[in-house]
């Protein structure tokens, strides 16, 4: 595949990104590409900028060298009013769940298709669609405190998949959860995945990554690394 190739099936490609919190180079002149239908985990220590690696997707931080594009966004020139629409190409899950306690499990879902300003048909139907995509067409009528904290990740990966996004931002979406109900959680991103969105999933758990193997980079000293799936096992042994 040719660069030109690459950069035209890229839906989030860094060039060149830098980014500097409190004095501190958190990023380095990093290069990534995530292309339409790819599943890459991102790896690294807790301050190693995770986190800020994904602020600069929904464009909660701006580098401060470099250009950041998402689908056709180049997040360094689109203006403020176009940050809304921006958000409705990203799916974001994480890990603590963030619903309403108050509103059913319907209403959660619609929530994110309210503020969207979409017809109540239109709602009602999708709503439906993407509690029976991820397995509670039967919690409809639930509260979270209802729930356990797999099926209220469900919940909140459905509110995510409300709008049809085109990339699955995850941060740690098992990182509340035990193993069974992880792995759960990991059969559902993979069934998205396998459905042509991309996912990009923030982890610290080796065993998942060892389990359901894809793409792998880390973030180390403020650079990227890609991991070998060799690495991954044997991390996971020790």
């Amino acid at each position: 595949m040719t660069s030109e190739q690459a950069e035209d099936t890229a839906v989030i490609s860094f060039d060149g990104v830098s980014v500097t919190y409190e004095s501190r180079l958190v990023l380095n002149q990093v290069d990534f590409r995530l292309r339409n239908g790819e599943f890459v985990y991102l790896i690294g220590q807790t301050g190693a900028g995770k986190s800020s690696f994904l602020k600069l997707i929904y464009r909660e931080v701006l580098p401060a060298e470099g250009r950041v594009r998402v689908d056709e966004y180049d997040l360094g020139k689109m203006s403020n009013r176009q940050v809304p629409f921006l958000r409705r190409k990203l799916g974001i899950v994480f890990q603590d769940f963030q619903l309403l306690p108050d509103r059913s499990v319907y209403e959660n879902v619609a929530f994110a298709l309210e503020v969207t300003g979409n017809s109540g048909k239109f709602i009602k139907q999708r709503v439906v669609e993407v509690l029976s995509m991820v397995g509670l067409s039967n919690k409809r009528n639930q509260y979270p405190a209802e729930l356990s904290g797999g099926e209220q990740q469900r919940v909140v990966i459905a509110r995510a998949l409300a709008n049809e996004p085109r990339i699955m931002l995850a941060d740690e979406p098992t990182g509340n959860l035990d193993p069974d109900a992880s792995a759960s959680i990991m059969e559902l991103l993979q069934q998205i995945n396998n459905r042509g969105m991309a996912v990009l999933m923030v982890t610290h758990n080796y065993d998942l990554v060892r389990q359901f193997p894809y793409r792998t980079i880390r973030i180390n000293s403020g650079k990227l690394q890609d991991i070998p799936q060799s690495k991954i096992i044997a991390a996971a042994k020790r």
